[in-house]
């Protein structure tokens, strides 16, 4: 299960083999879309696979959420998603009216995004065989105008914007399974940040350096990829990061990481420092970015790895996401 959680082991698996034999003539860095060049015209792709246990939780539901994740990967690899194919993955006994929700829910989300589904395939498996459903995407996007995504053009003194609270997600899954004795008045994040994405692009484009939603792994572990791939370090400060009492308190209990726990609704962007006030007031008078915040800064030290300051003055390596303590979120 943690080869699918999103943090260490799943970036061993990653480049340990599948990168190696299937991508070892590729010299472009792997990311949550990909760039073709089809008759001089750039398209992105995406990919991606739901199993979010259970399929209803408050604040969204499966369909919703293939529809919001998969344009989410085309809008921080800076991409408009314009069409989707999906493929649907359905329980022997899964009951009519959960499956037309489902279909409902993924209609009003590519409606609220503005995207058309293309194409699809449906398949059964037997009984206990796929939780009720599992939904697979494909989003095809065009690019944003003056907006390039690369880990390589990250530099030191770049400002790391986060778009809102963190945890939000993963906690209300956790909670929603009724397995713990836990109440809070919270809700799942999801959402489609493409809005978001290009007011950022509209005031700040020339400054985006690299963006990424993090979901499975949570700030922790997409940031410390991105330390990885740009060979700096990430310094965050822990009283910048904002998480609600709710979350913050399940973690405390639990004995999680916030920086570990998955969102679906938030992004994460590291702006040249000149474009960093532009970028933060431009989402500040957008609708849902009212909460988004500049929480650390690229530095040269410590090389490949993410640091956070902690509000007492002291300071901890904030690690990639090991094991897998919330499985089946998204």
């Amino acid at each position: 299960m943690a080869h699918g959680a999103g943090g260490k082991a799943s970036r061993r698996l990653v480049e340990g083999l599948f990168a190696p034999l299937l991508f070892a003539e590729s010299s472009e860095p792997l990311g949550d879309a990909a760039r073709v060049n089809i008759n001089g015209t750039s398209v992105a792709i995406t990919t991606d696979s739901f199993v979010v246990k259970p399929l209803k939780f408050p604040g969204g539901s499966i369909g919703e959420l293939a529809v919001n994740g998969t344009m989410n990967d085309l809008a921080v690899s800076g991409a408009r998603g314009e069409a989707m194919v999906v493929t649907f993955i359905l329980e022997e006994g899964l009951p009519l009216p959960v499956l037309e929700a489902e279909i409902r829910a993924m209609a009003a989300a590519l409606q609220r995004a503005g995207i058309a589904l293309i194409g699809g395939d449906t398949k059964v498996v037997e009984r206990g065989k796929a939780d009720g459903m599992y939904i697979t995407t494909t989003g095809i996007g065009r690019p944003l105008q003056h907006v390039t995504i690369d880990a390589r053009s990250v530099r030191a003194g770049d400002k790391i914007l986060l778009s809102g609270p963190i945890g939000d997600h993963g906690i209300t899954i956790l909670l929603a399974r009724g397995e713990l004795d836990l109440e809070a008045d919270l809700a799942s994040d999801t959402r489609c940040i493409l809005p978001l994405i290009e007011v950022l692009a509209g005031e700040a484009g020339p400054g985006i350096r690299w963006m990424r939603d993090p979901t499975r792994g949570g700030v922790a572990t997409t940031l410390n990829e991105l330390a990885r791939d740009c060979r700096l370090g990430i310094v965050l400060s822990e009283e910048e990061i904002p998480m609600r009492n709710e979350v913050r308190g399940a973690c405390e209990l639990l004995g999680l990481d916030p920086l570990h726990i998955a969102n679906e609704g938030q992004f994460l962007a590291v702006v040249a420092p000149e474009y960093a006030d532009a970028a933060l007031n431009a989402l500040h008078r957008t609708e849902g970015g009212e909460d988004a915040v500049i929480i650390g800064e690229v530095q040269t030290e410590p090389a490949c790895a993410v640091l956070v300051t902690t509000r007492y003055g002291g300071s901890r390596i904030a690690d990639m996401l090991v094991g897998d303590p919330l499985p089946r979120i998204c």
